[in-house]
Formats: C-alpha cells, structure tokens, sequence
C-alpha cells in the first residue's frame, strides 16, 4: 500500500488499515525508525495519577496534612 508525504510532512493512513487496527480521529500515533523502516503504533494513553504519583514530599504524614487542612478528625 503506497502513501504520499504532503509538503507539509503528512501522509495519510488508507481506511482499510485504520479500520483494520482501530485508528481512530485523534488517535496519536508513535513514530520510530527501525533499520530504515518507519514504524508507527498507536501511543497509549498515559495514567494521569500514575504521573504525579510520589512528586509531593511532605514533611508531615498524610494524616497530619489533612487535619491541617480541614482540621483534626473526630477520632472514634
């Protein structure tokens, strides 16, 4: 399957291989150069938790940063 490259870079996907491996409007795709190929694969969405996961060092526990903020907890 031939695909030609705009002047701007671009080349289109034909329908038959974005039905085939369920590339979407939007869908980002990841490309990469193996031995003078050009490789793409659908990029997958990164967990937005995962990625801030462990930034914040706190000085104090969880615990005491909550209870600084809405105050102490009634304990039981």
């Amino acid at each position: 399957m031939l695909s030609t490259v705009s002047e701007k870079g671009q080349i289109t996907v034909p329908k038959r291989l974005r039905d085939q491996l369920g590339i979407r409007p939007g869908d980002r795709l990841e490309l990469v150069e193996d031995a003078g190929r050009l490789v793409a694969t659908k990029a997958v969405p990164g967990d937005p938790v995962a990625a801030v996961y462990g930034i914040l060092d706190l000085e104090v526990s969880t615990d005491e940063a909550i209870d600084a903020l809405r105050g102490p907890s009634d304990a039981m």
